[in-house]
């Protein structure tokens, strides 16, 4: 019998990028702050009924529960707080996703206007690649707009 080797189920996901943005009339920094917040992003995210947080900064793991019950478990990868950018990993979710990277980050566009740009990389369970696509394009397109409104 062969001994056991060290393996995982964690891999990136291969695919086009979606890319959802948006520019609001504020500071970056102010922008960084509400999109920047790994634990916090039921503030702007309508569908999360609430995150629960497993442990601080790189590594930590994020537990995000909707109100329609499904689950989606991430882990933060990387985090640049003067660079405004941060990376995440989904390693567990009930939305049939198999495989999920996002990365969130925020530039200044002078002193009064922000960008922020949310890009995902996933691979479906079961549904087409472009399903998954057009589904995550619209729910970060949206969840961009409520930052917009709430700070704009």
């Amino acid at each position: 019998m062969e001994p056991l080797q060290p393996d995982t189920l964690i891999r990136n996901p291969y695919g086009a990028p979606v890319v959802a943005s948006v520019v609001v009339d504020c500071e970056a920094p102010r922008l960084w702050g509400l999109v920047g917040q790994f634990a916090g992003f039921d503030a702007f995210i309508p569908a999360l009924s609430h995150i629960e947080m497993t442990g601080v900064g790189v590594g930590a793991l994020r537990t995000k529960i909707f109100h329609d019950g499904h689950c989606v478990v991430e882990q933060l990868n990387s985090r640049d707080e003067d660079a405004m950018r941060m990376t995440w990993t989904t390693i567990y979710n009930t939305l049939g996703v198999a495989r999920l990277w996002a990365a969130m980050s925020v530039e200044a566009l002078g002193s009064r206007r922000s960008r922020a740009t949310w890009t995902v990389i996933g691979e479906p369970v079961e549904m087409a690649q472009a399903e998954l696509e057009t589904f995550v394009q619209a729910f970060a397109d949206s969840a961009l707009e409520n930052v917009r409104r709430m700070l704009g």
